[in-house]
């Protein structure tokens, strides 16, 4: 897969981030996996179909995605509750959206499905033999992953091309670990 694929969704994953819950980011290290994706507490799920196609899964703790929408909407969070899974929803919804459009910018055309939520731990998830490139972006609130399986337009392969300059052409400060 081409870096400049993979790099969209991690840099407005960034953006998203400092600009809607004013978090500090460090990527931790990119890995490859294939094997089925067992869900954390929270995991959001978008599909993407067009010039580049696949899922991106963004996963979090019940804490941290408590915390990330506490802060988000001004007000506490003392459990997972409807409105705390809207904003965890949403919240995928905008990184993957303003990945997409960063796509278009640079010459992909792409849509994105609704957001889906999975609530609760073991559920497993078959991306059907794509690799998926780990992206762990850690905060102040705790870990979010990144999972993306991504095909399209010159995507066979390469995903492994990407842990080099992933931010490296964004705007947000996201450090590397």
């Amino acid at each position: 897969m081409r870096t400049d694929i993979f790099n969209a969704f991690i840099v407005a994953a960034g953006e998203v981030l400092v600009s809607e819950a004013n978090l500090q980011i460090t990527r931790g290290p990119l890995t490859l996996e294939r094997d089925a994706y067992v869900t954390k507490d929270v995991s959001v799920l978008i599909s993407l179909v067009g010039d580049v196609w696949g899922i991106a899964v963004i996963s979090l703790s019940f804490e941290t995605a408590k915390a990330i929408t506490a802060r988000i909407l001004d007000q506490e969070m003392t459990d997972f509750n409807e409105l705390a899974q809207s904003g965890i929803g949403e919240l995928g919804n905008v990184v993957v959206g303003r990945a997409s459009t960063r796509l278009a910018e640079q010459g992909y055309r792409t849509d994105i499905s609704v957001p889906t939520l999975i609530v609760g731990k073991g559920s497993r998830i078959s991306t059907l033999g794509i690799d998926r490139l780990i992206v762990p972006l850690e905060t102040e609130l705790g870990i979010i992953r990144l999972d993306l399986a991504l095909k399209g337009i010159n995507a066979a392969s390469e995903a492994s091309q990407a842990n080099t300059s992933a931010s490296a052409n964004g705007t947000v400060p996201i450090r590397q670990r």
